[in-house]
């Protein structure tokens, strides 16, 4: 079984960064995207970013400029790292790890049908 386990949040001032990491363990595999996604009290779950199989990357407009996502393949590791935070941005993060592969369009990767294995989640809270 494939499980992802998250860490990295936590409680900052509005300007300061925070990096979230989501490592998967159980197996390892040659393609796959991990994404970012959070939810925020009474909102939906939004996608914020995605590192995808073919090597791209793909955010959120409202992310783009202040947030990189990055892998580690042999740490089985990736990372979110959040700069300029917003309060805005304060919303429980999720990554997520899809092996889907038939598809090259980076923007394809917002859907969270493409996602079979989630994190727990990491509580990120901006302050103003």
């Amino acid at each position: 079984q494939v499980q992802l386990v998250q860490s990295g949040g936590g409680l900052v001032q509005a300007g300061g960064s925070l990096r979230l990491s989501c490592t998967a363990s159980g197996r390892t595999f040659s393609y796959y995207s991990m994404a970012w996604f959070r939810q925020a009290p009474g909102k939906q779950r939004e996608f914020v970013a995605a590192s995808i199989w073919t090597g791209d990357t793909h955010y959120a407009d409202n992310v783009k400029g202040r947030f990189t996502v990055a892998r580690d393949n042999a740490r089985n590791t990736g990372h979110l790292q959040m700069n300029t935070l917003k309060p805005e941005d304060t919303a429980l993060y999720y990554c997520a790890l899809s092996v889907v592969t038939n598809y090259t369009r980076p923007s394809y990767a917002s859907r969270t049908g493409l996602y079979a294995y989630w994190g727990q989640g990491t509580q990120v809270t901006v302050s103003s």
